[in-house]
């Protein structure tokens, strides 16, 4: 291509960014949302408040719900200032649609069992044997599994990290914030009256319930980037 041809096309190709960039400060922040990414938080939102009907734990509601509220608040602004494929903000809002539905019963206290019978007749504890509510084991490897995608794109796209680091960045987040957020409910049973504490933390009896948790997340993690992030 002749020199000035390329510099033309680099122009061109410069000033229609700066047309985007300035259109897209001028539109709101939900507006520049894809639509398909306006449905899911739409549809958190739906389940959001639906949780919040007949409360049965209203002592430890908040504690649940209210990051998953300030994510739903920020989320035109964060996807505006880091925007992610729709298969990662799926990811995200899966992860936040288990989570409501737990810290709707408490996490320990969710009728799984009760779902299951009424649907074959027996129980997934009765079938396995299990003493113990399994559920928040399924959010935490849930956890590490849906962070692999949303990520790793972090990750490449604004860190600037290869396939390889970008691996690793996810093993690192989900591995820290699984320790933080047991330090937390460490911390919590401290400050917090003793019942409210139990029932948010819902150790139910269990010595290594928060080693159990960060094995599975990092489990999680492992399994979500050997089946999503390849390349």
């Amino acid at each position: 291509m002749d020199p000035c041809l390329r510099r033309g096309a680099g122009v061109s190709a410069h000033l229609d960014f700066a047309r985007r960039e300035r259109v897209g400060r001028d539109v709101p922040s939900m507006s520049a949302t894809p639509p398909a990414q306006r449905r899911l938080i739409g549809l958190l939102l739906a389940l959001l408040l639906i949780a919040q009907i007949d409360q049965p734990y209203p002592e430890v509601a908040l504690l649940q719900h209210i990051p998953t509220m300030l994510l739903i608040v920020a989320s035109p602004w964060l996807l505006r200032r880091w925007p992610l494929s729709t298969a990662a903000v799926a990811c995200i809002a899966f992860f936040l649609a288990l989570h409501t539905l737990g810290g709707r019963y408490a996490y320990s206290n969710v009728p799984y069992d009760d779902w299951v019978r009424a649907l074959t007749g027996t129980s997934l504890s009765e079938a396995f044997g299990w003493t113990r509510n399994h559920y928040d084991r399924l959010v935490h490897f849930a956890f590490g599994a849906l962070s692999a995608l949303p990520v790793a794109e972090v990750a490449r796209r604004w860190g600037g990290l290869r396939a390889r680091g970008a691996m690793l960045a996810v093993l690192g987040w989900v591995l820290s914030l699984s320790a933080l957020y047991e330090v937390f409910e460490w911390l919590l049973t401290i400050v917090a009256a003793g019942e409210t504490a139990e029932r948010y933390n819902g150790q139910q009896g269990d010595m290594w319930d928060a080693q159990k948790d960060m094995a599975l997340a990092a489990l999680g993690a492992i399994a979500g980037l050997a089946i999503g992030v390849r390349k």
